[in-house]
């Protein structure tokens, strides 16, 4: 049976008998009995505000440490709270309930001195001044502000000096003259080169131009093996439900002329599903990890269309992965060059944009930024109002074209 003990009521403490609570800031002490402690106290015993101020020291073979009671590195829960140490005698089982203090101790270096800050310094500015009084006798919010302004000011100036030496470097290595013709290139091509997929204009076939493994690598393909038998085996009503109501007409197109077997087949029916998850995304505002379950997107798409063709945001308190105006330009370009693999570089870019939601004209200058040739396809006979229509195609040609860059003017209204 457990021994009970009682708690004894000690006689009225004075400031000086309070039992001392230490924590060290850079770590735990192994061996506390090597430490020898020392407590000082005030000498001014009339003033009412330093009698109570204590020092605390603990002195060991490699370093020495100081707590305070007072000061800026004091604690100020012995301001808000009392604290209270219970000794237990075990003979007599009774406790005694002492008062206590918290000291924070900190690692003393010789030769260095803790106050660094010179009174009569006349050449502190007078944001500097205001700075110096906030931290003193500014409120939480203040401090908080200040802190965050020297954080972005100590930012901003180690980025400035990084981006300094960065190009120093680079403009000694390439030089001054070869730089400049290379942002004259990068400006005429316009911001939409960033935003295309990666480009071999060397290539020697057309094939190699637009690379499929860099649109698709070689796990990514492997892991749409279950999903492009699925798109594979849809019956001819599922296809034309998909056309109808799904906006994906290109996708449709490419099940449609899909070979009866074999690895083309494979291969045309995977692309589809990634084109339609594209397509998919093309749309959205703001997606979440549970996008594409519902189609059996596997784990390894899910985190490519995240990492490639979202921007990461912090709103409401949480990161989003946000579809912005100018990935969705990306998706397009991406759209357009899957589509060259699967046709015989060649694509309809009327039922792309339209599939998109994207205008003609933007559809058109992704393509131009392709180096893509532009035609059109006559004007057929047919049941179906979009075959009527005069389609657009883009075909893949060595060498790329390179289209003038064309700055619209508008015209000015005339004055009544």
């Amino acid at each position: 049976m457990a021994a009970c003990c009682s708690v004894v009521c000690c006689a009225e403490e004075t400031d000086s008998d309070k039992a001392a609570i230490v924590q060290f800031s850079n770590g735990c002490v192994r061996n506390a009995d090597r430490l020898d402690f020392s407590m000082y106290k005030s000498t001014d015993e009339k003033n009412p505000r330093r009698k109570n101020r204590r020092m605390l020291v603990a002195e060991s073979d490699r370093l020495s440490y100081v707590g305070n009671n007072f000061g800026a590195a004091s604690l100020k829960c012995n301001n808000l709270c009392k604290y209270y140490v219970g000794v237990l005698n075990k003979q007599t089982m009774q406790m005694e309930v002492h008062s206590a203090q918290l000291f924070n101790m900190q690692p003393v270096i010789p030769g260095e001195t803790a106050d660094t800050a010179n009174p009569q310094d006349t050449t502190q500015t007078y944001r500097d001044k205001v700075d110096s009084l906030i931290e003193a006798f500014g409120t939480n919010k203040q401090k908080r502000a200040l802190s965050s302004r020297r954080l972005n000011q100590v930012g901003s100036d180690a980025l400035h000096e990084a981006v300094a030496r960065a190009a120093n470097t680079v403009i000694d290595q390439k030089g001054l003259e070869a730089l400049q013709q290379e942002v004259a290139e990068t400006s005429s091509q316009g911001d939409m080169a960033l935003h295309l997929p990666p480009c071999n204009a060397d290539a020697d076939k057309p094939e190699d131009v637009y690379s499929f493994d860099s649109l698709l690598s070689p796990a990514e393909f492997e892991a749409l093996e279950e999903a492009g038998s699925k798109m594979a085996a849809l019956t001819s009503e599922e296809l034309q439900k998909m056309r109808d109501g799904e906006g994906r007409s290109c996708v449709v197109r490419l099940l449609e002329r899909m070979p009866a077997e074999g690895e083309a087949r494979d291969k045309k029916s995977r692309c589809a599903f990634y084109i339609s998850l594209l397509l998919k995304l093309q749309r959205q505002r703001s997606i979440n990890l549970k996008f594409g379950q519902e189609e059996g997107c596997p784990r390894i798409i899910q985190n490519k269309l995240l990492r490639t063709f979202t921007a990461e945001t912090f709103k409401d308190g949480r990161v989003q992965n946000m579809v912005s105006s100018s990935m969705r330009v990306k998706i397009a370009a991406y759209c357009l060059a899957l589509m060259l693999h699967m046709d015989h570089m060649t694509a309809d870019l009327t039922l792309l944009h339209r599939d998109l939601g994207i205008t003609e004209a933007k559809m058109i200058e992704v393509a131009k930024s392709m180096g893509l040739t532009l035609n059109k396809q006559p004007r057929v006979k047919a049941e179906d109002a979009a075959l009527r229509d005069d389609h657009r195609e883009a075909s893949l040609v060595l060498p790329l074209v390179k289209y003038d860059q064309f700055m619209e003017r508008r015209k000015r209204k005339k004055m009544l």
